[in-house]
């Protein structure tokens, strides 16, 4: 008996470790493959409890799933949410489509222009912006103090994309508050959905990841300004012209050392809070 309750227990414990699973039904269009990724990036209609209409990659952990599949390909397939992640299983490809013609030529990035990608060593260029108080914020105010910054809008639906550098940032704030070496050091999280994003959105935002205000600050502003300052870092958002919620965009990371020159990209999600506070001591007096 006690060996049979033993049992009972030891499924219970295995069952309740294992993270919650939802899953939705995803149809949209195949807009292009990344095989050696395992990434396909979807142009989706609504996905009925998590989100609207939008384009998105996702990852396919089964790779045999991309067997067949190309650009324009019209497919149904099982998107799995997971605490940490998501991923599209069951995929189907039901159709194709010519994909959409996209927008003309615009010219490459110039120093003229502003949107010239800033090299490590070089000064950040100042932005205004206004914070979760709804206070008038500079750029430049940040001089002084070595950051890390990131950019992400509030309603981004996956685990893997703004949720995680949520997270990561949450997670470097204790690490940062307890090594005196870094005390100096500020994380700022720049939305580029003001829209949505309002001071009192990214105030609320802050309380559920319990952020310290006093070291992490949240900004907006305008949304041409937000855009054009996170060119600068490599900031890719689009933005569908019949629903603004549908934005698509990667995702960068960055340390600014305190004298606001670009020290370190992040390109993605790959990196670690570990990674960040590794990198910050490198700084030296510059932290």
């Amino acid at each position: 008996m006690r060996l049979y309750i033993a049992a009972i227990l030891c499924l219970c414990a295995i069952a309740c470790s294992k993270p919650a699973e939802r899953t939705y039904t995803l149809h949209g269009q195949v807009l292009s493959l990344e095989p050696a990724s395992k990434i396909l990036t979807i142009k989706h209609e609504e996905i009925k409890g998590i989100m609207p209409g939008m384009t998105m990659p996702y990852e396919v952990r089964n790779e045999t799933l991309l067997s067949g599949l190309a650009p324009g390909d019209v497919i149904d397939a099982t998107l799995v949410v997971v605490s940490n992640g998501a991923y599209l299983s069951a995929i189907k490809k039901i159709g194709a489509a010519p994909l959409e013609k996209p927008p003309a030529d615009v010219p490459n990035p110039t120093a003229a222009s502003g949107f010239e990608l800033t090299k490590a060593g070089e000064p950040v260029p100042d932005g205004a912006f206004v914070d979760q108080d709804g206070k008038a914020r500079r750029f430049s105010a940040f001089k002084g103090s070595p950051l890390v910054i990131t950019f992400i809008y509030t309603k981004c639906p996956l685990p893997t994309f703004c949720p995680l550098m949520d997270r990561h940032f949450a997670a470097l704030q204790k690490p940062l508050k307890e090594d005196p070496a870094l005390a100096r050091v500020r994380l700022v999280t720049v939305s580029f959905d003001p829209l949505t994003d309002t001071p009192a959105v990214l105030k609320e935002h802050a309380q559920r990841l319990n952020a310290d205000l006093s070291r992490w600050t949240f900004l907006t502003g305008d949304r041409d300004d937000i855009d054009r300052f996170a060119a600068r870092f490599g900031v890719s958002v689009s933005r569908a012209m019949n629903d603004l919620r549908d934005i698509t965009h990667n995702l960068r990371t960055a340390i600014v050392g305190a004298d606001g020159r670009l020290v370190k990209v992040y390109t993605g999600n790959d990196w670690t809070p570990d990674q960040v506070l590794a990198d910050l001591k490198t700084l030296g007096s510059k932290v």
